[in-house]
């Protein structure tokens, strides 16, 4: 598993069934999307006894390079009785994969439209001339050196930044020949929140 995780359990006694059922989930997103960056997940026992609906409640966030920001909040509602935790927590990601799936088609949809630039990368590695980037059309990496980057933008390059390039076929692989800087990571995030029930108030 490469993306970054933090799960969290609220009020409820971790199993090790639970934690490898969550672990599975997660490496399941990252086969569909295996340039996430981050995913969160939290599970939460709200209720002992509910009227109706479930005690649990699992919130999932995910980061997806340059910027996209994607949430799922799954607490089954009135009519609902009692659903086993397990239920839940498959529900929550089944959500998520669609949404992932949503956008990763849309970022290589850009690509397609945009044959003589690749408008979608990340920069994966950084020295102190040259760098890798990552294409999310193809998962390929690409070298580039300093003098590629356009407007001198070099210093302003950091892992996760997100770029547009085009490349050739150079001596030991394809080769950047111009890399422009689309997205920095931690701009504001495009935020996607389609699945999302309640507000987000626990992190």
């Amino acid at each position: 598993m490469k993306v970054q995780t933090d799960v969290t359990y609220r009020n409820l006694e971790k199993t090790d069934a639970i934690e490898s059922l969550v672990a599975e989930k997660i490496a399941k997103l990252e086969k569909f999307c295996d340039y996430m960056s981050s995913c969160r997940v939290a599970v939460e026992k709200t209720h002992d006894r509910p009227d109706s609906g479930t005690p649990y409640r699992v919130r999932i966030d995910m980061t997806i390079p340059p910027s996209h920001e994607l949430a799922v909040d799954r607490s089954p509602d009135v009519g609902t009785q009692y659903t086993p935790l397990e239920t839940v927590i498959r529900e929550a990601f089944e959500a998520a994969r669609r949404q992932v799936v949503e956008l990763v088609e849309k970022q290589r949809g850009e690509v397609k439209t945009h044959p003589q630039q690749e408008m979608m990368a990340i920069v994966t590695k950084l020295e102190s001339d040259h760098g890798f980037i990552k294409s999310v059309a193809s998962g390929r990496e690409v070298y580039f050196h300093k003098n590629s980057v356009i407007s001198d933008d070099f210093d302003r390059l950091e892992v996760g930044t997100g770029v547009a390039y085009a490349d050739e076929m150079g001596t030991n692989g394809p080769q950047a020949t111009t890399v422009q800087i689309v997205d920095k990571p931690g701009a504001r995030a495009e935020k996607t929140e389609t699945e999302v029930e309640q507000p987000m108030g626990w992190k």
